[in-house]
Formats: C-alpha cells, structure tokens, sequence
C-alpha cells in the first residue's frame, strides 16, 4: 500500500484515487502522526429505488375510495 503526505495527496488527488481503485486503498499521512486511509467503497448491486415496504393496516377498499373521493373534487 503506497502511503503520501499530506501536501503530496493535495497536490496529486486524482492520481491518489485512481491508486486507491487500482491497488486497493492508499494511505495519507499528517505531520502531527495521524494516518488515514482511504479505499474505495463497495458498489452495491441494488437499485437506489428499492424501498423496503412499510405495513400501513390500510385496506385496499379505503384507498380506493380515498383515491375516488380526490378525483371527483377536481
């Protein structure tokens, strides 16, 4: 894993992150000690539109006449 200073990944940040793509993860390294690491994140296979459904206790008669009522005020 290759490991920058701070002022190298400022400078070179693209480059950083197409290293951190291509190898895995990079490390950024502070003057006061502290190190970060940064890695791509996993790229999920699921739609950001698959919502998780949530049981109202609505039966299906209610809303239809709900919906009815809406369409006749207009």
């Amino acid at each position: 894993m290759k490991a920058y200073t701070y002022s190298e990944a400022r400078e070179n940040f693209a480059s950083v992150l197409e290293e951190a793509e291509r190898d895995g993860a990079v490390e950024i390294r502070r003057r006061d000690g502290a190190i970060f690491r940064i890695s791509p994140a996993r790229k999920s296979k699921a739609s950001p539109l698959d919502v998780k459904g949530v049981k109202l206790g609505v039966r299906t008669a209610d809303l239809v006449a709900t919906v009815r009522e809406g369409r006749e005020r207009q």
